[in-house]
């Protein structure tokens, strides 16, 4: 017996060919696309067994928002996400939020197909290879590469750490010049620099994330060393 599906991706193509092939398979799908703003909405609506919800970006702050508000409204539906190569981050990101399963854009027909049965008996639908490099990549990190406080530090030249340390510290810019032998006028242009540098807008949300990242330790390390 077929499942009642819907297909929701913004693009539009991709998720009219997927319906299509599902439908050829004899499952019922309820819709084939709708932008990810309103996909939440459209799945509530009409209430399918499961949703196979479309990203781009699965590891971006509120990706899955509509994932979370679909479970809170109608906890039966199970939403399986189709996405690119998820990163450990995107994967969890998907279940916490509530998600069933997660399977690959290219994932072939009779995959997609496994993870609609499994998510609708109340599984977990993810292919083992997925798990396997999302583990081995929580594992085995690339040295560093996921490492915000070392990312940041080699973005700023040696003084725009010291300014900010130096703001971290609660300096303004008259102390910041005074403390390092520079011009208020050259102390503001490495501020502005630093909090662009860092995507902040002000000199106490420099100050957080540096805390937060361990940017400062690492500012003392590197001067220490």
């Amino acid at each position: 017996m077929g499942v009642r599906l819907m297909v929701v991706d913004d693009h539009r193509l991709h998720a009219e060919a997927l319906a299509s092939a599902l439908k050829l398979r004899g499952h019922r799908v309820l819709a084939a696309a709708a932008p990810a703003a309103g996909a939440a909405d459209l799945v509530i609506n009409r209430a399918p067994e499961v949703c196979l919800l479309g990203t781009a970006t699965p590891a971006e702050p509120g990706t899955f928002e509509p994932v979370v508000r679909i479970k809170r409204e109608r906890p039966q539906i199970a939403v399986v996400v189709l996405g690119p190569v998820p990163s450990p981050r995107g994967i969890a990101a998907a279940f916490a939020a509530g998600a069933s399963g997660y399977v690959r854009h290219d994932e072939r027909i009779e995959g997609v197909e496994r993870a609609i049965t499994k998510a609708r008996a109340g599984e977990a639908a993810v292919a083992p290879q997925l798990l396997q490099g999302a583990f081995g990549e929580l594992l085995n990190p690339p040295d560093q590469a996921d490492d915000e406080g070392q990312r940041l530090l080699g973005m700023l030249t040696p003084r725009e750490a010291e300014v900010l340390v130096r703001i971290a510290e609660g300096e303004d810019t008259r102390l910041i010049a005074a403390g390092m032998g520079i011009a208020p006028s050259t102390a503001r242009t490495h501020v502005q620099r630093v909090l662009m540098k860092l995507g902040v807008g002000s000199r106490l949300e420099a100050a957080a994330l540096a805390a937060r990242t361990g940017l400062l330790d690492r500012v003392s390390s590197r001067r220490g060393g």
